[in-house]
C-alpha cells in the first residue's frame, strides 16, 4: 500500500478512534485488551475496500463489535481461575464519564456477551436496532430482547443518587486522609451502614479474596489497613474518577501504584473498589 493510501485511511479511523476504544473499554473491562482489538480493527480497515464503506463508523463499530465478542470467550475462561475478586481496569479521567460505571460495568459481566453487545450499543451508545441487528446477525427483535433482558438485570447497578463532582472529589482526598492516619472516627462518618470494599491484586499483590460486607466489617479491615499504612507509607498521588466514580491513585510502599474508586449515596461511601494487580495498572504509569 502506497503511503498516499494509507494516510487516506487513517484519516478517516483516527477521528473515530476514541469511540471504539470506548466500546471496546466497556465490553472487555480491559485498556490492554481494547487497545489491540482497536488496532485489529485498523488493520482490517486499511484491507478493506473502502469505495464499498458508505458509514464508515458503523462499519468500525460492527468490526470492534464482533472482535470483542471472540474475546470476551477466552476471557471468561480466564476469569475461572483468575485469583480473588475480578474488577476492571480503572480507566483514569479528570472529567467523570457519565454513561457507565464501574458497579455498572460488574454488572455487565453477568450479562451473556451478546446481551451485553446489544445492551451496550443500544442502551449506552445509542445504535438503532436495526445496525445492532446487523452487527450481532440476530434479527432486530431477538436484539431488542437482549437489551430488554439485560436492561432488567443491571438496572440496580445504575446510579440513582447522582455525586455533585466536586463533592465527590473532596469525599475521596478526606477518605484517602482519614485511611492512612488511622483517624478511624472521620472515616467511620463517611461510610454506609451497608458498605462493602473490594479488591482487585490478581494473586500478585496482598488482597481481601472476597468482598468485605458492612460496615463493622469494612472498619475492622480499614483500622488494620491503618497500622500498615502509618508504618510502612503511602504516597497520595492525584483525585480524579475511576470508571465514573470519585477516586484516586496512591504510591504504596512496595512502590507500585494502586486506585481506589468509591461508589458514593446519600452523601455516604456505599462502595469501595481497591486495583492493586500490578498487571492492570500499567497504563497509568
Amino acid at each position: 500500500m502506497d503511503k498516499e493510501t494509507m494516510q487516506e485511511a487513517e484519516a478517516i479511523f483516527d477521528p473515530l478512534r476514541p469511540v471504539l476504544m470506548r466500546v471496546c473499554y466497556r465490553m472487555l473491562g480491559s485498556v490492554a485488551d481494547a487497545e489491540d482489538i482497536v488496532q485489529e480493527a485498523f488493520i482490517r480497515w486499511v484491507a478493506a475496500d473502502r469505495s464499498e464503506v458508505v458509514a464508515p463508523e458503523a462499519f468500525l463499530r460492527r468490526t470492534v463489535t464482533r472482535l470483542c465478542l471472540d474475546q470476551l470467550k477466552s476471557a471468561r475462561q480466564r476469569r475461572e481461575v483468575y485469583v480473588g475478586a475480578w474488577l476492571p481496569e480503572p480507566l483514569v479521567e479528570e472529567q467523570v464519564e457519565e454513561d457507565i460505571t464501574l458497579p455498572l460495568m460488574l454488572a455487565l459481566e453477568r450479562l451473556s456477551p451478546l446481551e451485553r453487545a446489544a445492551f451496550l450499543l443500544h442502551d449506552v451508545f445509542g445504535v438503532e436496532f436495526d445496525e445492532v441487528a446487523e452487527t450481532l446477525q440476530r434479527s432486530s427483535e431477538a436484539c431488542r430482547k437482549l437489551a430488554s433482558r439485560a436492561r432488567v438485570r443491571v438496572r440496580e447497578s445504575r446510579t440513582r443518587f447522582p455525586v455533585d463532582k466536586q463533592q465527590g472529589i473532596r469525599l475521596a482526598e478526606a477518605f484517602f486522609a482519614a485511611s492512612r492516619s488511622g483517624d478511624m472516627k472521620a472515616l467511620g462518618e463517611m461510610l454506609a451502614e451497608d458498605v462493602s470494599l473490594h479488591a482487585d491484586g490478581g494473586g500478585k499483590r496482598p488482597a481481601v479474596r472476597e468482598p468485605v460486607l458492612g460496615y463493622d466489617a469494612v472498619m475492622k479491615l480499614q483500622g488494620h489497613l491503618a497500622m500498615l499504612f502509618q508504618k510502612k507509607g503511602s504516597t497520595f498521588v492525584r483525585a480524579c474518577f475511576i470508571n465514573g466514580l470519585p477516586g484516586f491513585v496512591s504510591l504504596e510502599a512496595d512502590g507500585e501504584l494502586q486506585t481506589t474508586a468509591l461508589e458514593i449515596e446519600n452523601g455516604k461511601v456505599a462502595g469501595i473498589y481497591v486495583v492493586r494487580n500490578p498487571d492492570k495498572l500499567r497504563h497509568l504509569h
